[in-house]
């Protein structure tokens, strides 16, 4: 595993984690990495810190125990706490749809269906795709279990 620094079009800066170098570069190709804050597609790498060599092979090296960790500051937690609570309530009456989000979302614009309020799944295609045709689509900033997935 790899983990990179990453940057969208927007500047915000997020860590993803890849199989490897080859990994990352395919999956960037194929716009399938998206900005976890805004949903850009426009990603590349960010400065990193290098991470110098200790002589013992990566596979040899102790990993960080989790505990040793340095926990993100003070505000950040409080920041990502809020933004979980307005998502909680964004979604507050929203109905799950799942995989069949971009039919609805079409559906609900073109007024075949009732308006309502829902969250789902889409590929980064089919999101472009319903913007193009005017249909007003947003990732969540954090992802979503489906129901029959939550005990």
């Amino acid at each position: 595993m790899i983990v990179f620094d990453l940057k969208c079009g927007q500047a915000h800066v997020f860590e993803a984690w890849f199989g490897s170098s080859a990994d990352y570069e395919d999956q960037r190709a194929r716009g399938l990495i998206q900005c976890p804050i805004c949903g850009d597609g426009e990603i590349g790498k960010a400065v990193m810190a290098p991470r110098l060599g200790s002589g013992v092979s990566e596979d040899a090296q102790a990993p960080v125990p989790v505990a040793s960790m340095p926990s993100p500051p003070a505000e950040m937690k409080a920041l990502m706490t809020a933004m979980a609570k307005v998502q909680s309530k964004m979604l507050e009456g929203s109905q799950w749809v799942g995989r069949r989000f971009a039919d609805e979302a079409r559906a609900i614009h073109l007024g075949e269906t009732d308006p309502r309020t829902i969250h789902g799944q889409a590929t980064p295609a089919e999101a472009a795709a319903l913007k193009e045709e005017g249909v007003e689509v947003m990732p969540l900033p954090f992802p979503i279990a489906p129901p029959d997935q939550t005990n």
